[in-house]
């Protein structure tokens, strides 16, 4: 299994605008073959001083893929361009984190 920790930060006040094309993605992403979790999470209000905020243009998209394979066959899926060049213009950056599970 791969995890996959996308953090993306968009240009301000872009957030909303990502996060919904995101959405209307997500049902196509989790047909994919060998995908086992995909979201995207914000920072959670009221947590106090153990919480290190991502900010209000930032996300993370939470991934699990059963194999590098998998996670090579969605990036490179028709609907993940289509998602990106609906999306590129609204992107400041991301840095994405790809994990084994620790043995």
């Amino acid at each position: 299994m791969i995890h996959v920790l996308a953090f993306i930060t968009t240009k301000p006040g872009m957030r909303d605008a990502v996060l919904a094309e995101m959405r209307a993605n997500i049902p196509a992403v989790l047909a994919e073959e060998g995908c086992l979790e995909y979201g995207p999470a914000i920072d959670a209000d009221g947590i106090g001083p153990i919480q290190t905020a991502i900010g209000p243009d930032s996300f993370v998209v939470v991934e699990k893929w059963s194999s590098p394979e998998t996670l090579a066959a969605h990036g490179a899926a028709p609907h993940m361009k289509a998602y990106g060049a609906k999306v590129r213009d609204m992107v400041a950056s991301r840095v994405i984190h790809v994990l084994s599970p620790a043995s």
